[in-house]
């Protein structure tokens, strides 16, 4: 079993989606308050191998070797994957492999103000940063970031590398109802996409609960309000969960699995991860599907967020 790939997982963007995951659990420079894999347990801005170059490039070209090619190769997981310092030799060494698989990089974005980073990931096909506040008051509020981070030097990198880099950027960006969708935080927002000037814009909310209680998704009509409001070209609402069970790289195995494990017992996201053994990002694209079909529910607790039979 591979230590730090997962998948291929059925993404709703991506399609089969082999994930590389180039740091531990929860290192990340946010805290946000939606985060489906849970609180940041080591939140930092320091830049190092978190995850062995070595011993990931070893497990792709394991994989490449001895499977079908995946529609993307995607720098993902369980924290920011730009900490790891040697981001960019991965990528280079997925490149020498297999120039014709897209590599993508999903990243929170907040250390594109560094040289160095951008010039890291200008080898990727398609970048995907996040930006769910354009006001100082709203990014401390829902993203909780490291004390060091400053919203403007945050844009800014973004806008820089979007000079820099020549493959497609997808803007991501999440709503929560009562942080960021009045007015002020949509005008602010507005004023940061013609900075950045992504190729597009794909508007989210809450798939599951966050990391805090009474946080809520935003209907589909909330959402179409927002993308009336900013009147933009290429401004995008983001498929629903159910549409994973479409792809060909969902596997009904996996989610039998996971309803029998919480059917004997409710578990959190961690413990289904200990006791399957799959990455925390793969069972969430499954929780997803199960809680939109009514299969699971889930229930906080002083351990944490539990999965049980619904």
């Amino acid at each position: 079993m591979y230590q730090h790939l997962f998948g291929p997982v059925p993404s709703r963007r991506l399609g089969m989606s082999l994930g590389v995951d180039l740091v531990p659990h929860k290192v990340c420079s946010l805290n946000c308050v939606y985060c489906e894999c849970g609180r940041t347990t080591e939140l930092t801005l320091e830049r190092k191998e978190y995850v062995s170059c070595k011993e990931v490039t070893k497990e792709i070209e394991h994989y490449l070797t001895n499977n079908p090619a995946p529609d993307y190769i995607t720098f993902s997981g369980s924290g920011e994957p730009t900490l790891n310092i040697r981001i960019g030799d991965v990528l280079r060494f997925i490149k020498s492999k297999n120039s014709n698989i897209p590599v993508a990089v999903l990243t929170n974005a907040t250390l594109l103000y560094d040289p160095e980073v951008r010039k890291e990931l200008l080898a990727a096909d398609l970048v995907l940063p996040s930006l769910d506040a354009a006001e100082k008051s709203s990014f401390l509020r829902i993203n909780r970031p490291f004390h060091d981070l400053d919203i403007e030097k945050y844009i800014q990198g973004i806008a820089d590398f979007r000079n820099e880099f020549h493959g497609k950027i997808w803007l991501e960006v999440l709503i929560l109802p009562g942080f960021n969708d009045d007015v002020k935080n949509l005008e602010a927002l507005k004023t940061a996409f013609r900075k950045i000037n992504p190729d597009e814009i794909q508007l989210n909310t809450l798939d599951r609960p966050g990391t805090i209680e009474n946080l809520r998704a935003a209907t589909h009509k909330e959402l179409q309000n927002i993308v009336d409001f900013w009147n933009l070209d290429n401004v995008k609402i983001i498929a629903a969960a159910p549409n994973r069970k479409k792809i060909i790289s969902y596997r009904d195995d996996i989610e039998s699995t996971i309803l029998e494990t919480i059917k004997r017992r409710p578990c959190t996201l961690e413990d289904l991860h200990k006791i399957l053994g799959l990455h925390p990002n793969e069972i969430n694209k499954y929780l997803d599907v199960l809680e939109n079909e009514t299969k699971i529910k889930s229930t906080r607790e002083k351990r944490g967020l539990f999965y049980k039979i619904a």
